[in-house]
């Protein structure tokens, strides 16, 4: 059995997996996201994906894998519908950016015509694996991945944990955690902790309040997959919905979540919340939610497009902005946050609006990551999806602990007995 690594290796972005053994199994395939997207290193020839979620550091780069081959993808309903919303807008802004598209809408479509879509627990039989999927707690649909090899004796059961939250969100239950002979586990967190999740909303809606009372905006960047619901369940739930106004990319997001109700709890929550949230439609909605003292959640949750960038400079100075997702380096929000400045219309703009970062993370921290491990018991684990730092980190302390631990780097292979 070989591993290959075309990204995702000693850094954040760009997942992409190869598990070669009779047939050939394809992890994820994205894109790593900055002022410069990667793609993986190359498009190899597979046989089979397996899609752990839609978010593009995941799925970015799938359509590409159409342009010479038919291959069936696996995932869930929600996968493909959110996947399908974000790589039709990457066409769009790759347009818009007169950069030549990395895939057209034709891949896309392929990719949608090849999906084979599954439940969580269902087994699938495919070559010589048997392959099912957990709820990785991330987003809707996210997946954590068991992959069984039919004759095998030994390193019998491959798990990619893909993103996975161990511990419950508003709109999601914990990760499922699976017993795995292999065991490829994302390594984001691993040398932090997210800080108490009641807390932290105290604080969150403490601090909003606050902003509101004072005559501000509160502007939340925000993911449109996943960080977006989440955020606006938070926000009904403290009676502060009437105030919200949300634009960019979350409706047709929610709406999507909202179709595949069993994949999320508390969905009459969200539900509730589309009804008493202001949808921004048109520059009239859009002029209204900056007249007065209002929560505007809007896409792009790193600030590197979308109608936030419009938003910042519009605010006054009574204003606040809340950083609410991770901010990979080379974006507006990772520059924001170290140098109080973005990059709007290829020139420098320079915010005095107060900033706060608020940590409601999708991913496992450290206690988490090391629970994981112990409780699906693997005798090798494989650290991806963090930086190399946290990586190697990660892999030296498993080794300290028995296990036989991997930090790969990128373009990396690993042959196992």
């Amino acid at each position: 059995m070989i591993f290959k690594f075309f990204g995702g290796a000693q850094e954040v972005g760009r997942s992409a997996i190869l598990l070669k053994d009779e047939k050939s199994i394809m992890m994820d395939f994205g894109i790593k996201i900055d002022n410069e997207n990667k793609y993986p290193i190359e498009i190899p020839k597979i046989d089979a994906l397996v899609l752990s979620h839609s978010h593009l550091d995941h799925s970015g780069y799938v359509p590409a894998l159409y342009f010479n081959q038919h291959v069936p993808t696996f995932g869930t309903k929600p996968t493909l519908d959110l996947s399908g919303l974000l790589l039709d807008d990457a066409i769009n802004v790759m347009k818009k950016k007169r950069i030549k598209p990395a895939y057209y809408k034709k891949q896309v479509n392929l990719f949608k015509n090849e999906f084979v879509q599954m439940e969580y627990h269902e087994e699938l039989n495919f070559a010589n694996f048997n392959i099912k999927l957990y709820d990785a707690g991330h987003i809707s649909g996210s997946s954590i991945t068991s992959i069984e090899r039919k004759e095998a004796t030994k390193n019998k059961r491959v798990v990619y944990t893909g993103d996975f939250k161990l511990s419950p969100q508003t709109l999601h239950k914990g990760a499922e955690i699976v017993k795995s002979d292999v065991l490829i586990t994302e390594s984001t967190y691993e040398s932090k902790e997210h800080p108490d999740r009641e807390e932290l909303i105290k604080k969150f809606i403490k601090d909003i309040n606050e902003t509101l009372e004072s005559g501000g905006t509160a502007l939340l960047p925000a993911f449109a997959v996943g960080r977006s619901q989440e955020l606006i369940s938070i926000i009904y739930e403290n009676n502060l919905a009437e105030n919200l106004f949300i634009d960019g990319m979350s409706k047709a997001a929610t709406k999507i979540v909202l179709s595949n109700q069993r994949f999320i709890r508390n969905s009459d929550i969200l539900s509730n919340a589309m009804q008493e949230a202001t949808w921004i439609e048109d520059i009239n909605t859009r002029k209204e939610a900056t007249n007065g003292p209002n929560i505007i959640l809007t896409t792009a949750g790193m600030l590197n497009g979308g109608p936030v960038l419009n938003y910042i400079k519009r605010l006054n100075s009574k204003s606040k902005i809340f950083i609410t997702g991770y901010q990979v380096e080379g974006t507006n929000g990772y520059t924001l946050i170290n140098n109080s400045y973005i990059i709007s219309d290829n020139r420098k703009t320079k915010i005095t609006t107060p900033f706060e970062i608020y940590d409601f993370s999708a991913h496992s921290g450290n206690a988490d990551l090391h629970r994981y491990i112990k409780e699906s018991s693997p005798e090798i684990v494989i650290c991806v999806h963090g930086d190399k730092e946290n990586t190697m980190h990660f892999a030296e302390q498993l080794k300290e602990e028995g296990y036989e631990a991997y930090a790969p780097k990128v373009g990396d292979i690993i042959k196992l007995d």
